[in-house]
């Protein structure tokens, strides 16, 4: 799968849809419209916390997802939720790209995509700068994008962004658990990995090293890597602290330990569904639908599924149906 390269990807600023909107839609016809799912099936499941609606009995709803771990993950778990739940779904989960699925949603190829608010403000809407605190950023993405016709339900708990991780041998030795900690180690343990892209953002390495009380010249080696090098030199021992993502299933697969970033110095990727909103206004069923799922979608839990799939080689359509009937979501 695709888990380090696409989200990667996904966060990269940008000017915002509204000036991509001819390289989209170029995209999306080399792709062949992009807009296929690898399988395009939808697993069977029957109600459980989730009721049956017959409101949304042969409402056509397409959930579409992008095409990394994770997203495969969430695209075929909104999928099952929404059958069960009685529309008619199709699944195009496996669009290549971000921007391809934000095109499938603002055209109205799709309806329904689990997406990230950082995403929205940063990536589709152009904005440098985020906002911060959750409540906060998933409100002024909102509001921003019912322009565009669409609404982004209330967020989960879960925060897909940057981090920085250390094997948890290192950690124990050197007594660190938060970024604030950094300032106290000596220059010979302050060794890094980091991909090139995130050594020159503006919310990159150079701003957090500021923001956390120490300069470039305070440190030991910095090496350059490829984002999924990153995560196995960090825990064979290449360097301490390694760039990472947040719900990384390689993250507990190789032992290691993400900082706390203390001073919320990083952008906030808090999940959600963004809806479509004249079809959640004909059907507000959609929201209490999604209001029961997205509590539980925490980080330790996209890690935990993360990891079944990256590491453990499991379908990602399997585990996020075997997830809602653990959870009692669907049964």
């Amino acid at each position: 799968m695709r888990m380090g390269v696409a989200p990667r990807s996904r966060r990269r600023g940008g000017r915002g849809l509204r000036m991509f909107i001819g390289t989209m839609a170029a995209a999306a016809a080399v792709a062949g419209c992009g807009l296929e799912s690898a399988s395009g099936t939808v697993l069977a499941a029957e109600p459980g916390s989730i009721q049956h609606y017959d409101s949304l009995d042969g409402v056509k709803i397409t959930v579409a997802a992008k095409d990394f771990t994770e997203q495969l993950i969430l695209g075929n778990m909104l999928s099952i939720i929404l059958s069960a739940a009685g529309a008619d779904v199709t699944n195009m989960t496996n669009t290549p790209g971000s921007f391809g699925v934000r095109q499938a949603l603002v055209s109205g190829d799709a309806d329904v995509v689990p997406e990230y608010t950082g995403t929205g403000w940063i990536n589709y809407l152009g904005h440098e700068d985020p906002i911060r605190g959750a409540e906060a950023q998933w409100r002024a993405v909102n509001e921003e994008d019912q322009a565009n016709g669409l609404t982004w339900l209330p967020p989960a708990p879960m925060n897909n962004t940057y981090a920085f991780a250390i094997r948890e041998s290192a950690a124990e030795r050197l007594g660190v658990t938060r970024l604030s900690d950094l300032a106290t180690l000596p220059r010979s343990e302050l060794t890094f990995c980091v991909e090139s892209e995130f050594a020159s953002r503006n919310d990159g390495f150079v701003p957090m090293l500021e923001a956390y009380g120490l300069s470039r010249d305070q440190l030991g080696d910095v090496t350059t890597l490829d984002t999924g090098v990153i995560y196995t030199a960090t825990a064979n021992g290449d360097c301490n602290f390694g760039e990472v993502f947040t719900t990384d299933g390689r993250i507990p697969a190789l032992d290691l330990r993400v900082l706390e970033d203390d001073k919320q110095f990083f952008p906030l990727y808090n999940l959600t569904e963004v809806v479509n909103s004249e079809l959640l206004a004909k059907h507000p069923e959609l929201a209490e639908i999604f209001g029961q799922l997205n509590p539980k979608l925490t980080n330790d839990v996209m890690l935990a599924l993360n990891a079944r799939v990256d590491n453990d080689g499991e379908d990602p359509a399997l585990v996020a149906r075997s997830w809602l009937v653990k959870e009692g979501l669907l049964s």
